[in-house]
């Protein structure tokens, strides 16, 4: 009876180390995957919407001509902030600044994976318009250090250093934040913390409810998986080595405390962040708000689909805000 129970006991015991190993195991295989900012994200090939883009690319040859001739003839300055965190990474920003001086600030953030420059016609649009504008390299992304990716919740924290640079400098500005994909979380998640009110505006383009909805989301559309065990597995994995919560990551949380006017945009045809998520954005916002759907635009193309009605849309909203 006794070699029984201990026969019984050791395989319990077996079990559980193969069941707190596996799941230790897909934590760390999703973070490498999803997180983790020096591994390849080759998932986000399978996405339909990358294969959008690249037809679009073609199509939109004068625009990327006139982008890549404004890179080419204003050159930005460097900018670098200290994250207030204990990590105290060396974050980096490409600053686009008037000749002439102007108290008008856009702070433009790109997505997942991308970097400043990606964010080249944004940048043209603003500068063209009168601003100066601050393009940053999220943590771990471009020239800024960081070894995970915040998905714009630790971000929001580095947020505030390039707005208080900006104030810092030019004490009456008055700075437009915004954000395509996880950038537009990236300012949402700004919009729920205290603010300056030197910040007016606020536009986010395709950004997501809730880095928890949108992996949830993720998982089932490109790998046909649950949300349990792998996303809480993930999740412990993120907390362990990055520090922070997926589940606490909350845009949506952040959007219902904000005070600061934001306009959502977001493409009808969007499979990679969910057109369905822009309507509980919207209604969680209790502020002056607006919202545009562009119709036949899949991530992060609105702007390239339709950019004489983004950019109406864009300058009618700021443009109640600004002097």
């Amino acid at each position: 009876m006794k070699k029984r129970k201990k026969m019984i006991i050791w395989i319990l015991v077996v079990l559980s180390v193969i069941l707190v190993g596996g799941y230790f195991a897909i934590g760390n295989y999703f973070y490498d995957m999803a997180i983790n900012a020096h591994t390849s994200k080759s998932f986000l090939t399978g996405n339909n919407d990358s294969k959008k883009q690249k037809t679009l690319s073609k199509k939109e040859k004068e625009r990327k001509e006139q982008n890549e001739a404004f890179m080419a003839q204003v050159k930005p300055i460097a900018s670098y902030v200290t994250s207030s965190d204990k990590l105290k990474l060396k974050l980096y920003a490409a600053d686009y600044i008037q000749k002439s001086k102007t108290n008008k600030w856009a702070i433009v953030v790109h997505g997942y994976g991308g970097q400043s420059s990606d964010m080249a016609s944004w940048t043209r649009h603003f500068y063209n318009k009168g601003y100066n504008v601050v393009t940053p390299d999220l943590r771990g992304h471009g020239k800024s250090q960081g070894d995970y990716i915040g998905m714009g919740w630790d971000d929001r924290k580095d947020m505030l250093l390039w707005i208080n640079t900006i104030t810092q400098r030019d004490p009456q500005a008055e700075i437009v934040l915004l954000g395509v994909s996880m950038g537009g979380a990236t300012v949402m998640n700004t919009s729920g913390e205290k603010l300056p009110s030197n910040v007016k505006a606020i536009v986010e383009d395709c950004g997501y409810t809730s880095t928890g909805d949108v992996f949830t989301y993720q998982l089932k559309q490109l790998f046909g998986l649950p949300k349990f065990p792998v996303l809480y597995a993930a999740n412990t994995m993120t907390e362990i080595r990055a520090g922070y919560n997926i589940f606490k990551s909350s845009a949506i949380k952040q959007v219902a405390k904000s005070k600061t006017p934001m306009l959502f945009i977001h493409g009808d045809k969007d499979t990679f962040v969910p057109f369905k998520m822009l309507e509980p954005l919207y209604n969680a916002a209790k502020v002056e708000k607006e919202k545009l759907v562009v119709h036949g635009a899949g991530h992060g193309e609105s702007e390239k689909i339709n950019p004489d009605l983004y950019w109406s849309h864009v300058w009618n909203f700021v443009g109640k805000y600004m002097s």
